[in-house]
């Protein structure tokens, strides 16, 4: 199970490299299952004990199962679709002693540094005109290695490994090419054809970040890491999403895993929004049902954690410093910015001890601020109890980040447990 789920893992985050291309690959995992597609624009008719799956803006999904009996809760299960990437700027060429370049956007806090030197591509939702007039949204993905940001060479910059500054304005634009006459929007409408949309006549806007072609892998002695782009935080989206999935229950359960997470979660489609809420008012008849449901259930905001740097090891709280594969991680800030609290915890920690999955604790240091995650932010929407977990990892918000292959068992364990509701 450890190698095979995070090999999966690994398949789950090459074939989703926007939050756009992972929506749309989780909702064929729900529909592959037998659940039913609902659309917000027209009236449902929920059924007990059956299946239903929704996105919105195609990057934020909910899947959900009515269970026998809504009136014992629903244990729900919470992720976020996007990571700290390069987006597009929407008037991007810019042409510089030759080189065809592309100005980009910082989304969410990436570092910097790991974006040098890396084989990028290109991929998101393009919008435009069919020759027939109509208006269309598709997705994209070139796939292949098409950009590049060069670092500077030492010799040119003499104190490159004490105190190079990357301004992002300067020095992140991509390079494509050489060329004198570029048009962006017309590489478009190449890719589009080539995606099999060859009636797009217009490109009116676009949704495009750059992503590491290089491929997720299992790596160490024995296969203890998976190294990915995207793991914060397509790893608890997948794990989250199978926990549902794989699990035979009448308890009512719900999985989301919702858009701009990583930019303070403030839109429609984000947890700051009224996605789920609309939803569980749509499930129940009045708002006293709607409340006497949310008190009876119960969200797991799951979000990687801070693993322990071997090399940096002064990062963290001397008694709160997370391994790699020792188990999930509870995440607490009296600040209210992890939403956990003493009860959450105590049943997360009764769960995971009754089914022998080992759990850790992070709570950051007392002079150091932290992160915060779509708990709090759901449980204010909300009302409902949450806790703050996830699996360790290493350089969160790099390009490239690792987490233990053996945690992705222990996590897929725990939430297929509160997803049972044992």
């Amino acid at each position: 199970m450890t190698q095979s789920i995070a090999q999966d893992l690994c398949d789950f985050i090459a074939q989703s490299p926007t939050p756009f291309h992972a929506t749309k690959t989780l909702l064929n995992m729900f529909v592959d299952k037998g659940f039913s597609v609902l659309d917000e624009s027209q009236d449902w008719s929920i059924e007990s004990n059956k299946a239903y799956v929704v996105t919105r803006n195609d990057s934020s999904i909910i899947a959900f199962r009515t269970g026998t009996d809504l009136d014992r809760g629903m244990q729900m299960l919470g992720a976020h679709t996007d990571s700290p990437c390069l987006r597009i700027k929407p008037t991007p060429e810019i042409n510089k002693h030759g080189y065809a370049q592309l100005g980009v956007e910082v989304y969410g806090g990436a570092l910097y540094h790991p974006w040098l030197d890396r084989d990028l591509s290109i991929a998101g939702r393009v919008s435009g005109t069919r020759k027939n007039g109509e208006l269309f949204h598709e997705l994209i993905d070139f796939k292949r290695a098409i950009a590049i940001i060069p670092n500077l060479a030492i010799h040119l910059d003499r104190d490159a490994n004490k105190s190079r500054e990357i301004n992002a304005q300067q020095h992140l634009p991509i390079i494509i090419g050489q060329s004198s006459d570029f048009n962006f929007k017309e590489l478009l409408l190449s890719e589009l054809a080539d995606h099999g949309i060859n009636d797009a006549d217009k490109v009116l806007d676009f949704e495009l970040s750059c992503y590491d072609v290089q491929r997720p892998n299992l790596v160490g002695l024995n296969q203890e890491f998976i190294c990915a782009s995207r793991l914060d935080n397509l790893l608890s989206s997948y794990i989250g999403a199978r926990a549902i999935l794989d699990t035979d229950t009448d308890q009512a359960s719900l999985f989301i895993s919702t858009d701009h997470e990583e930019v303070g979660s403030s839109s429609a489609c984000g947890a700051q929004g009224p996605f789920l809420k609309s939803l569980l008012q749509r499930l129940t008849d009045s708002p006293a049902a709607m409340t006497q449901l949310i008190s009876r259930s119960i969200m797991v905001s799951c979000d990687n954690a801070h693993g322990i740097h071997p090399n940096y090891a002064d990062k963290h709280d001397q008694n709160h410093g997370p391994l790699l594969n020792a188990g999930p991680v509870i995440k607490i800030n009296n600040n209210q910015r992890y939403a956990t609290n003493s009860v959450s915890s105590a049943k997360f920690k009764q769960i995971c001890d009754k089914i022998n999955v080992p759990v850790q604790t992070f709570v950051t240091r007392s002079d150091m601020g932290c992160g915060s995650t779509i708990g709090p932010i759901t449980a204010t929407e909300i009302g409902i109890e949450t806790i703050d977990i996830g699996a360790p990892q290493w350089a969160m918000h790099s390009i490239r980040e690792t987490a233990g292959s053996q945690d992705c068992k222990f996590l897929y364990q725990a939430l297929c447990a509160i997803v049972k509701k044992i």
